[in-house]
């Protein structure tokens, strides 16, 4: 489930809120800018920064994370036709590989931050949704769209997808979803997304 585009998303999916706000930016920019700061208060927290502080540091970076984005819609999207097929069972379980697979990734890229510059292009808001539209710069002169789409839930703005370059976080994993599922059983997907944590826990674990 390898995928350039998607990597780059998560390498930049917080840090993309850096710059100040603009003076018009509305409130899904607001509240995604609270989340960031909490995000850059831990990352730059002295008493978190030693290696057997790695953990802690790590949780509280999840927490932080899991309160600002709907994983839940993420996995039902990504999950596509599938989604309905399942037992609430099934979609419970899901949901939490989901929500694992993407809070290491994000936590793990996060940590990796260089310095890249962010310029805010446009907020796009109609009744209940919003799209947030940024630019990328990179050291080495390179450019990215990356845009944000957010809905309200429970009273705040909650990022449910996330585009970069016009491809499509969610439509990136149902498209590898479903080849999986093409000529396999949904048990044999939540096999290969188990195995793939547990290669990274791995691989983490001998850094």
């Amino acid at each position: 489930m390898k995928n350039h585009k998607a990597s780059f998303v998560l390498f930049f999916l917080f840090f993309s809120f850096l710059l100040p706000l603009p003076l018009k930016a509305g409130a899904p920019t607001e509240q995604v800018r609270g989340t960031v700061d909490k995000v850059l208060a831990i990352l730059q927290d002295p008493s978190l920064k030693s290696k057997d502080k790695t953990k802690e540091r790590r949780q509280q970076l999840r927490q932080v994370i899991s309160a600002r984005f709907d994983f839940t819609e993420m996995a039902k999207r990504s999950l596509g036709q599938q989604w309905q097929r399942r037992t609430a069972e099934e979609q419970a379980e899901f949901v939490k590989l989901f929500t694992d697979l993407l809070e290491d990734a994000y936590v793990s890229k996060m940590e990796s931050y260089n310095g890249e510059k962010v310029l805010y292009t446009r907020e796009n808001q109609d009744s209940d949704s919003v799209e947030v539209d940024t630019k990328i710069a990179t050291k080495k002169g390179e450019e990215y769209s990356i845009n944000y789409k957010l809905h309200q839930s429970k009273g705040e703005w909650k990022v449910y997808d996330v585009v970069i370059e016009n491809v499509s976080l969610v439509n990136n994993y149902r498209s590898q979803f479903n080849r999986i599922l093409a000529n396999s059983s949904f048990n044999d997907l939540v096999q290969r997304i188990k195995e793939k944590q547990l290669n990274a826990a791995g691989t983490k674990g001998k850094s």
